[in-house]
């Protein structure tokens, strides 16, 4: 018994032994994970430390640069010279426009630069505000070009279309400035051919702006094509039994006469007839060319109250009294 007990004993201290030696070792594991995981902490904490000082250094190198692009004396000198280049195109179109109104044979041709050098002003003096005054880096333009591009593309698509098409009218000219054209329902002279709009003074004296890309999209029609005069259709009806070479012969003299009259080119008196309610009327149209385009509408009056006096026996005809029918 004492035999057994003695080894029973032994056997037990060798296992406590044992247990002692495995919780040590696990704890010894444990404290050097410990120690190099705080190590590792220090490492990471010191690595994010660095990247924020470097990133709050280039954000500051940056604050810098942008301060030198963007001082005050280069923002001062930038609105200097957007006034001077807003004045001198406003002096330039003045004294273009009075030199044209001058004479009737070249102010179209004169009024037709006003546009052209609208733009080139404004391109010029943007150009060198960029170049000469603020100096950006290459890079930095075309950074600046493409993100100003594709906003522009996605909020501002009309004003972009309306741009290109001012640009289109200006080069390729459908119409000029003086010209008297004719866009949808409105027609009137030509007053200013802008980036964003074309202007025209109706014969009411009424302006109306036509947005550009409506322009380009549309058919439009140009009484003059540049010249200084344009055709001038005169209509009156008249019964059907009316003298047709006498009136031919009135009409030519009342259209040769007119102190409006543009004489180089031919003078025209064609026939028609409309049915009008329930009559049929014989409808007179007198085609001739007017001096200047501003006289349009006072050679046509003239050429209707001349043949109105003339004509005054046909409209003493009984109104209830039909006339011939349509053959």
């Amino acid at each position: 018994m004492k035999i057994l007990f003695k080894i029973s004993l032994v056997a037990l201290l060798s296992t406590l032994l044992s247990i002692s030696l495995y919780s040590n070792t696990r704890f010894a594991v444990a404290v050097d994970t410990i120690v190099v995981d705080a190590m590792a902490a220090d490492s990471m904490a010191v690595d994010t430390i660095d990247s924020a000082k470097n990133l709050i250094s280039g954000v500051a190198s940056e604050t810098r640069e942008m301060s030198n692009y963007f001082s005050l004396s280069k923002i001062l000198i930038t609105l200097i010279i957007l006034v001077l280049t807003f004045f001198f195109v406003r002096i330039i179109a003045a004294l273009l426009s009075a030199w044209g109104e001058r004479t009737t044979k070249h102010r179209i041709t004169i009024k037709g630069f006003i546009p052209v050098v609208r733009i080139l002003a404004w391109m010029g003096s943007f150009s060198f505000i960029v170049v000469a005054v603020f100096r950006p880096p290459m890079a930095s333009v075309l950074a600046f070009t493409a993100t100003i591009g594709v906003a522009i593309g996605f909020a501002a698509q009309d004003l972009v279309k309306n741009i290109f098409g001012g640009i289109i009218i200006i080069t390729d000219k459908p119409f000029q400035l003086g010209d008297k054209i004719e866009i949808g329902n409105h027609y009137g002279e030509v007053s200013s051919i802008g980036l964003r709009s074309t202007r025209i003074i109706t014969p009411d004296d009424n302006t109306v702006s036509v947005p550009n890309s409506e322009v380009m999209s549309q058919a439009v029609s140009n009484a003059n094509a540049g010249e200084e005069n344009c055709q001038v259709v005169t209509e009156i009806f008249l019964p059907l039994n009316a003298d047709m070479n006498r009136i031919r012969n009135s009409a030519m003299e009342a259209a040769q006469v007119s102190p409006y009259i543009f004489l180089n080119k031919p003078i025209s008196v064609l026939f028609f007839q409309e049915k009008i309610g329930h009559k049929v009327m014989l409808k007179v149209k007198v085609k001739a060319y007017v001096n200047d385009l501003r006289n349009e509408f006072a050679l046509k009056s003239n050429i209707t109250e001349t043949l109105t006096n003339e004509f005054q026996d046909y409209y003493r005809v009984d109104p209830l009294e039909d006339p011939p029918e349509l053959k």
